[in-house]
């Protein structure tokens, strides 16, 4: 590791112009490329106080054994050269960015004497008009298939392309109308040539003038009494139709955008982009992020911009085929200098380039679709990863190494304290074995003598009863390692009480910083527990804490073993959460009946399951409470008389559905 010291520029040797720089480590290997308005001031801040950067920028740093720069006139042409440095050396520093899968394109080659439709993937070259890309190989052969009808462009390999004019008889699809056949002469280069600029036409959204044009022919064949060709136009008609409905409306005709939606969290981010052509989803496409450096949504999205449309055009993957731009780029964040980014996409383009955030109507509520879609991908991203057996090993040796157990922690423990202004304290305890979670070993706690608002007290509290229970256990079984699943029935014997705490874990993880971890690590040393290990994950910066130490263990953000403990983290947020929603609902939902006399719990669960609220119990009669089993006359004249206006409640007070519409606010573990 080098001292950012020993190779920080001379002083008044950075200009103050306009540039992009370059670290490069003690091999000449450029690992991190950035831009800058002004050098001088944007590489000073590396140097000028190296103990206030961010940990990943530090590990950059001391990575590096240099940097250099090259100044240009404006910040276009910056922008410019960092996207084409990006893509030539590929730095491990820089956001970059992977398909989660390969997409496949509709793509047309014009640049052949006999254009041919077919399905393609990987990279894209000159004089080939690409549709897409398309989620599935097999929508693309199915709109295909329809169109062929009407467009009957050559589909076939070149090989088959070539047997077919050697013995004179085309293939199947061209004695079924659905080629035209050019191998065999029935039609000439330059006819068939036009059926395929037709054919891209209509994908490219002109699809009214092929649709009228059809309609006039049928007519006029009608007109004729050409049933039989008045037949045939109808039918392409028909096909036409169905090819347009297999593509979602969803803006006004003559639209032409990309929309851009993010979903993150603090090691990755997925992106999704809906490519919209004449009005309707012609493709999507997506792709997964490691965050290994510091960055906002804002400068993801410029950097996905940059890197995304930054290649050749002439080799895009735009829906229109004449180039990757389009007219406008809807993302949910604008780039921090988005009108540069604006410049740029435009000179790219070769025409005026909008990118907006939308507010309102149809173009957002399209983000917000593609959101979705993006948080899908993040979470099936998240699947796929956790369910392999080898990054799941890479993992716990990992956090083995960062933490220095004297073993893999093949059970990890999650701890995590949500509240509501000190209300309704509760917390969760999650349990991952061999780096997959463990749903039946899940507990719960409602924390009973912590202040609400100490989550220190609260963590110590939860430590304490979950080990206190453990050695009660172990005591009562003699055994001291004992799995905690349900024993199995024996004949002539009553099923075993469930265990709920007989199996320590290998690692405590606490949602938060030292003060929670210390607390953890104090509960344990006062129940004489030394041999469970202890370690707290801040969610700001992703630090894992150990006790008693003064400095976090930063472990690299591209690391299994830091992606598992987050998880971890994640759901154990996840399921505190979940259950400090339910106690308050429960809560809101009685507290209204718990001054009524003679009500107990049952009584209150009955009202509630018949009439769904309080307020409509406060509005219905007398007569409707008592025909309720269990209720009766006299306690039914007592809820009516406890709920009725005047008596401190009123018909028209919120039930508990819109009550915790109130609430907006939800606090978690504040580390």
């Amino acid at each position: 590791m080098a001292d950012p010291a020993t190779y920080r520029p001379a002083p008044g040797s950075i200009p103050e112009s306009p540039g992009v720089y370059r670290f490069r480590d003690e091999r000449g290997r450029v690992i991190y490329v950035g831009k800058a308005k002004n050098l001088r001031a944007r590489l000073n801040s590396y140097f000028a106080d190296f103990a206030g950067l961010h940990p990943r920028t530090q590990s950059m740093l001391r990575s590096a054994a240099g940097v250099d720069w090259t100044v240009v006139a404006t910040e276009v042409e910056a922008l410019q050269l960092e996207y084409s440095w990006i893509k030539e050396f590929d730095p491990r520093f820089n956001v970059r960015y992977r398909d989660d899968k390969s997409y496949p394109y509709l793509a047309v080659t014009m640049d052949e004497e006999y254009p041919r439709v077919m399905v393609m993937r990987g990279a894209k070259r000159r004089g080939v008009r690409y549709f897409g890309p398309y989620s599935h190989a097999w929508a693309i052969r199915d709109t295909v298939d329809t169109l062929l009808r009407v467009f009957p462009v050559r589909t076939c390999s070149a090989g088959v392309f070539k047997r077919a004019g050697q013995i004179g008889r085309p293939c199947l699809l061209g004695y079924i109308g659905k080629c035209s056949a050019p191998c065999v002469g029935r039609v000439d280069a330059a006819a068939h040539r036009h059926l395929a600029e037709e054919f891209c036409d209509f994908m490219a959204g002109q699809t009214g003038k092929f649709t009228r044009r059809l309609e006039a022919e049928m007519r006029r064949a009608a007109e004729a009494e050409e049933y039989e060709r008045a037949a045939r136009l109808r039918d392409d008609i028909q096909a036409l139709h169905r090819a347009l409905e297999k593509q979602a409306v969803v803006l006004g005709d003559g639209t032409d955008c990309d929309v851009i939606a993010l979903a993150e969290d603090q090691l990755e981010a997925a992106v999704q982009v809906f490519y919209v052509r004449g009005g309707r989803v012609r493709g999507q496409r997506g792709w997964v992020v490691d965050k290994v450096e510091d960055i906002t949504p804002g400068e993801l999205v410029e950097q996905f911009l940059g890197q995304v449309y930054g290649e050749d055009p002439a080799s895009g993957a735009g829906a229109e085929g004449g180039g990757r731009v389009p007219r406008e780029v809807l993302v949910p964040v604008l780039p921090p200098a988005a009108a540069v980014v604006e410049e740029w996409l435009a000179e790219r383009r070769g025409g005026r380039v909008s990118l907006r955030v939308p507010q309102r109507g149809d173009k957002k509520a399209l983000l917000e679709t593609v959101a979705r879609n993006a948080t899908e991908a993040l979470a099936l991203h998240k699947t796929k990863r956790a369910s392999d057996l080898t990054t799941r090993s890479r993992a716990m040796h990992e956090i083995q190494e960062a933490l220095g157990l004297d073993e893999a922690p093949l059970r990890i423990e999650c701890y995590d304290v949500s509240n509501l202004q000190g209300t309704h304290v509760v917390a969760s305890m999650i349990v991952f074995e061999d780096g997959l979670a463990r749903k039946s070993e899940y507990r719960r706690f409602s924390i009973r003598g912590a202040d609400g608002t100490d989550d220190v007290a609260s963590v110590h509290e939860v430590i304490s009863r979950r080990f206190r229970r453990y050695l009660e256990e172990r005591e009562a079984t003699g055994e001291l390692d004992v799995l905690g699943d349900r024993a199995e029935d024996e004949p002539g014997n009553v099923t075993m009480t469930r265990r709920k705490f007989a199996y320590p874990p290998n690692l405590v993880v606490i949602d938060g910083g030292p003060a929670q971890v210390a607390a953890a690590a104090r509960a344990l040393d006062e129940l004489g527990i030394d041999d469970v290990a202890v370690c707290g994950l801040a969610k700001r910066l992703e630090e894992v804490w150990l006790p008693g130490e003064d400095s976090p263990v930063i472990m690299p953000r591209t690391s299994e073993g830091l992606y598992l403990l987050q998880r971890v983290r994640d759901e154990a947020h996840r399921f505190a959460i979940t259950y400090h929603r339910k106690k308050r609902s429960a809560a809101l939902t009685t507290s209204e009946l718990d001054a009524v006399p003679g009500l107990g719990p049952a009584r209150k669960a009955t009202l509630l399951r018949h009439f769904g609220s309080v307020r409509r119990i406060a509005g219905a009669s007398v007569e409707e409470i008592a025909c309720l089993p269990g209720i009766g006359p006299r306690i039914a004249e007592t809820v009516a008389a406890a709920l009725r206006p005047g008596n401190g409640e009123h018909p028209e007070s919120p039930g508990p559905a819109e009550a915790t519409g109130g609430v907006h606010h939800e606090a978690g573990q504040r580390g």
